[in-house]
């Protein structure tokens, strides 16, 4: 795909379709080099503790989140690279699985709201969900065809895993999927050290230390990243850039599929009358309503065309010198906040639009109030705005004024599908010519998952203090085969 316009196949599954589609999963999990996963959850609880100074103390507030709410889908993208095409062609199946909790669970207004907004169909959902069940296994579950069994495939797999901002997604991956939750954050990082041997990468951690971008949501990443690979294809250099390329579906499979269009809108001039604070954080508090734009095409523009200008700056000020200073743009990014204050916690997790306020704004200079600060992320990038994949190019002129359907129907897929796509461009500009099979993809950011407000990430590591809990144990033998069935455990 020479341009970096492009339809996505978003293949929709649900409880109608899930056993016909299970062989197809499995085998995109199976031949992939990398996963990329995305979660929309029914809540996330008090967003003053998912953002407290000790990460042990966010850790069990996260647990709390995640034993009380649920996953309300689950969205993956399997990227293979395929070795017989130039630069770095990948293959690109992505699913967006809507899901069903059979236990009880508690579900937040403002996040019903906030995914309604965005197109989640509830009705659809209490219909069609797949059903799952949260904690350790009860019996022969794990056998049949079902989110545990799927999961375990996903471990056998041994693939890396791919997430935006994803300690929230992680945990609850775990406890809808997996096993209970450990008590203690060190427990849990050693059990998922060991789920992944292959490694968890962070494209939120990859966006903030490596791309160095402005902004690091998710949909604004994503955009930068598809921009700037189309300028270097464009530009013809002897780099490697990436290429996309997605399956032709036939018969019944076609009825199961969305297709996304992401197009280019490069070309839109005029006045750019940016929402300063969706441009930033991917989120704004006045959502649809808002009378700024929000169009994060029309946001990157207005910040490569600041770049742009004050490239040129330099250049004269050099000029007027006669010195040689240097014309590209520093390696710094400018940043539209701190990137050690940030309080936003993009991720896949439907928040309330409203309840966070002018505290996001001041994130780099003055210490938030966490209550406000936590919010976003979620509605912020990950849920952020996606009007901006319009449905044809003609449209792009009015579009800021159509904010009404902010999103499509298959958020969690069509957000994996950007998370997948940020790390190969990622990997695409730090990949080493010689690299082993067994090398990590970016050495760089292999098991650091991004802590909103930290400078530092978590490690995901085992570390000679901490013990693997007992119901992951159970697990791992299971998974690789050491013991054939089972065994429901005691929580650990």
């Amino acid at each position: 795909i020479m341009s970096s316009s492009m339809i996505v196949p978003v293949i929709d599954v649900q409880g109608n379709n899930f056993k016909e589609l299970w062989a197809a999963m499995v085998i995109a999990i199976k031949t992939s080099s990398f996963i990329a996963i995305d979660t929309e959850l029914s809540g996330l609880g008090s967003r003053k503790a998912l953002l407290a100074e000790s990460i042990e103390d966010r850790y069990k507030a996260i647990c709390h989140a995640a034993r009380t709410r649920s996953i309300l889908s689950l969205g993956f993208a399997c990227y293979k690279k395929l070795d017989n095409k130039a630069d770095s062609t990948y293959l690109v199946q992505v699913y967006n699985l809507t899901l069903l909790c059979s236990e009880e669970y508690i579900i937040e207004p403002q996040s019903v709201q906030f995914l309604v907004q965005h197109g989640f169909d509830f009705n659809k959902q209490y219909a069609q969900g797949i059903s799952y069940y949260k904690g350790n296994d009860k019996g022969g579950d794990a056998h049949g065809v079902n989110m545990r069994s799927l999961f375990v495939e996903l471990l056998r797999a041994n693939k890396p895993l791919v997430v935006h901002n994803g300690l929230i997604d992680m945990v609850f991956l775990y406890q809808c999927f997996y096993a209970h939750l450990p008590d203690r954050l060190g427990t849990f990082i050693a059990d998922l050290s060991q789920m992944f041997p292959s490694g968890i990468y962070d494209t939120k951690y990859a966006t903030e230390y490596e791309l160095r971008f402005t902004a690091s949501y998710l949909e604004y990443a994503y955009k930068k990243c598809k921009l700037d690979n189309s300028k270097a294809i464009a530009g013809g250099g002897n780099g490697s850039h990436v290429f996309l390329e997605f399956c032709k579906y036939t018969g019944s499979m076609q009825s199961y599929i969305d297709y996304r269009p992401c197009l280019d809108n490069q070309n839109q001039d005029g006045v750019l009358n940016i929402c300063v604070q969706f441009s930033a954080y991917g989120w704004c508090p006045n959502g649809s309503q808002c009378s700024m734009s929000h169009d994060t095409d029309l946001i990157i523009q207005h910040d490569e065309k600041i770049r742009e200008d004050k490239r040129k700056k330099r250049k004269r000020k050099n000029k007027k010198k006669g010195s040689q200073g240097p014309s590209e743009a520093c390696s710094s990014p400018q940043v539209k906040r701190s990137h050690f204050e940030e309080t936003e916690l993009d991720q896949a997790v439907p928040i309330s639009e409203p309840a966070l306020t002018e505290q996001q704004k001041t994130a780099s200079s003055e210490p938030t109030d966490a209550t406000h600060a936590f919010e976003h992320g979620k509605a912020a990038s990950k849920n952020g705005n996606e009007e901006s994949q319009p449905e044809a190019s003609s449209e792009a002129p009015v579009r800021p004024k159509e904010k009404k359907a902010e999103g499509g129907t298959h958020r969690a897929g069509f957000d994996a599908f950007m998370t997948g796509y940020i790390f190969a461009y990622a990997r695409n500009l730090t990949e080493n010519t010689e690299e082993s099979s067994t090398a990590p993809l970016i050495p760089a950011c292999l098991n650091k998952l991004f802590l909103s407000g930290k400078s530092v990430p978590l490690h995901v590591a085992k570390s000679t203090f901490s013990k693997s809990s007992k119901a992951h144990v159970h697990k791992m033998d299971y998974v690789w085969g050491k013991s054939t069935a089972v065994k429901p455990e005691g929580t650990a």
